[in-house]
């Protein structure tokens, strides 16, 4: 390994065993990689909270917790400073930071789900909750180094914003943000981020759920490791269009990248996007495509149902208006839990506008921090049928909500109709 002074430094301690225990392993995970030298980093996003997976780790306290999880050490190292040079702030959290009665939880997990929280701020991690922190002001520009826990998140600051990141999971997001370094490989390096495979557009593109239908069935089609390239006629998509075409792909998908050409800054042009290079494979996108895999996430027929979920990923201050303003002056069913899931900021401003107003009064709620994936089995255990308008929670509820019970996804629109009627209308089987 190559390594600058300050580094060599820090791995020899001389910034405290908090970030030499972090730096140590990242220098492993980069030889692990075959990586000759690190960059650094300076915007992270980091999965803290009292998630249920933390529980196996036993532990006294949250340095034992931390330590044993995010460290990897049965060493107990105290939570010292993340790094000055790198922004780091939290992704989602397994309960809203203000209530946990209507999510089904326990006040147990609400404290402790606050407590681990509080800890990482005093250590320099600010608080957001939020799976879409560009949305927020979070957004490394281009050439910026980053890490990051929310893999549609990889995919937008890569394709669009042309910061360079990997999937390097929870524990090495950790680390370098706690060290400010990252091994100097995938995303990180140029050449690496050519495109790969080319999809020609021949199906509906207008609408975000079009886009949702679009990044899922492209993750479906892409090689091991491809970078997909988005090419033919479709319609220019907005941010909200993209963050459900990229959740949607890194869940059908390992991709940490997307060109579409003609929209995205690596991708001028078709044979700029690849790097003058042939593709190793051409796919088209088609009505039929786009329908088979409405048909992996939507269950035929009707069905009463008692959980909607909208905002996966979490939702803009634009579609909250728009579920505002169709939900006003009607009522949700009695039984029904209707959540309108964002961050924190974005909340505030729905508050402010009298958006959230509106959907209480019609007897929703807007919450922040998760959606019921992150919030676990307890949130939705009680589901007679589900319904979402994100592919992501659509296709992931699947394995985790109990055998028989529906799942279904549509647009926002639909989900609201059967939010107020307690019952999804579908076309039959």
């Amino acid at each position: 390994m190559k390594l600058t002074p300050y580094e060599q430094e820090m791995l020899d301690g001389k910034y405290g065993p908090f970030k030499q225990a972090a730096l140590e392993k990242v220098v492993q995970y980069a030889k692990a990689l075959g990586a000759e030298e690190l960059c650094e980093v300076s915007k992270a996003t980091l999965y803290f909270g009292a998630h249920p997976y933390l529980e196996t780790a036993g532990g006294k306290n949250y340095d034992e917790v931390f330590s044993r999880m995010y460290l990897c050490s049965d060493k107990t190292v105290p939570v010292g400073q993340f790094a000055d040079e790198c922004f780091s702030q939290t992704c989602v959290a397994p309960c809203d930071q203000y209530q946990y009665e209507p999510l089904h939880l326990t006040r147990e997990l609400f404290e402790k789900n606050r407590e681990y929280l509080n800890i990482t701020r005093e250590a320099g991690v600010s608080i957001t909750g939020s799976c879409t922190p560009y949305l927020v002001g979070w957004i490394p520009l281009k050439g910026e180094h980053f890490v990051t826990t929310e893999s549609s998140n990889v995919v937008m600051c890569n394709s669009v914003f042309g910061a360079c990141g990997n999937s390097d999971g929870i524990e090495a997001a950790a680390w370098s943000a706690i060290c400010g370094r990252t091994p100097k490989w995938g995303n990180h390096v140029m050449e690496n981020r050519l495109g790969t495979v080319v999809y020609n557009i021949e199906c509906p593109s207008k609408t975000a759920l079009d886009w949702d239908i679009i990044g899922y069935t492209v993750g479906k089609k892409l090689p091991p490791h491809g970078v997909p390239v988005i090419n033919g006629s479709f319609e220019r998509p907005n941010i909200i269009k993209l963050k459900q075409c990229f959740a949607s792909m890194a869940t059908t998908s390992g991709a940490e990248m997307c060109h579409i050409v003609g929209f995205t800054p690596e991708a001028p042009t078709l044979e700029a996007a690849l790097g003058g290079r042939e593709p190793k494979a051409v796919f088209t996108i088609t009505r039929e495509d786009y329908e088979e895999s409405l048909r992996c996430l939507c269950d035929r027929g009707s069905a009463p149902i008692n959980i909607v979920a909208l905002g996966c990923p979490h939702y803009t201050l634009e579609e909250i208006r728009d579920v505002a303003l169709y939900i006003k002056g009607k009522k949700v069913a009695p039984g029904v839990d209707f959540f309108v899931w964002t961050d924190y900021a974005t909340r505030e401003m729905a508050v402010q506008n009298g958006y959230a107003g509106m959907i209480e009064e019609a007897g929703g709620q807007v919450m922040t921090s998760g959606c019921p994936l992150v919030m676990g089995k307890k949130n939705f255990e009680h589901a007679v049928g589900f319904v979402a308008d994100g592919a992501k929670q659509a296709h992931y509820i699947r394995s985790d909500i109990a055998s028989g019970t529906p799942v279904f996804y549509g647009d926002k629109y639909q989900c609201i109709d059967a939010a107020v009627a307690g019952v999804w209308k579908g076309e039959e089987a």
